[in-house]
């Protein structure tokens, strides 16, 4: 087969479909349960999303980022405020997720709104990170341009140089994000491409209400 002709790549979904009695009333609920079917499974990043946000002037940008915290408030993320997606979220906070988890023949797509999270919970996060990557962060300009990796690699030892043995303080520009999301939708890969599609819409603070979109 010719490596290039992706028409011809094609997997075949075996897995249990999703039925809407199978749902319970928030979609948290049903999301910890297959994140927790990710983990067993091995999956590698299991928590990893894909960011996808739109700039000033309106092109849209995706990205990977990490989920480091979900509840019923939202999906939690952290970052430089001043990077590309940091500036489109200051213009506009309307964002969307995909948890994408190809290997059990699953994805979850959130639209939401995001907001910064407090300074306390984003000062308590940082100070859980590997004293490495807090150093890391505090000496990049992310997204920034630089000259060389020397020029990072400089940067970091500046920053170690600078505090010492003492704590790495949270950065001005550094901290997190949490999604509410109005829209989870969840996909269940089926044979013959009849997927399940479902997919909870927010109607007020508590209640959700769900539908099947066809495939």
């Amino acid at each position: 087969m010719d490596s290039l002709d992706l028409a011809r790549l094609r997997r075949e979904y075996s897995a249990a479909g999703l039925a809407e009695s199978d749902l319970p009333s928030s979609p948290l609920d049903l999301w910890r349960q297959w994140l927790a079917d990710a983990v067993a499974a091995e999956l590698a990043e299991a928590n990893a999303m894909v960011l996808s946000t739109v700039d000033p002037d309106g092109a849209p940008s995706s990205r990977m980022v990490l989920c480091k915290g979900a509840d019923d408030a939202g999906f939690v993320f952290f970052t430089n405020y001043g990077s590309r997606k940091g500036l489109a979220i200051a213009a506009e906070p309307r964002v969307s997720l995909l948890f994408p988890w190809h290997p059990l023949g699953r994805q979850v797509r959130v639209e939401g709104v995001a907001t910064k999270t407090s300074y306390d919970e984003s000062a308590a996060y940082f100070g859980s990170r590997p004293r490495g990557a807090q150093l890391s962060a505090a000496a990049s300009r992310q997204s920034r341009v630089v000259a060389s990796r020397a020029e990072l690699e400089a940067a970091v030892v500046a920053v170690a140089g600078a505090t010492g043995s003492s704590d790495v303080p949270l950065p001005d520009d550094w901290g997190g994000f949490r999604v509410a999301p109005s829209v989870v939708e969840f996909w269940q890969g089926r044979p013959d491409r009849l997927h399940d599609r479902l997919v909870y819409r927010r109607t007020d603070s508590s209640v959700w209400s769900v539908e099947r979109l066809a495939p």
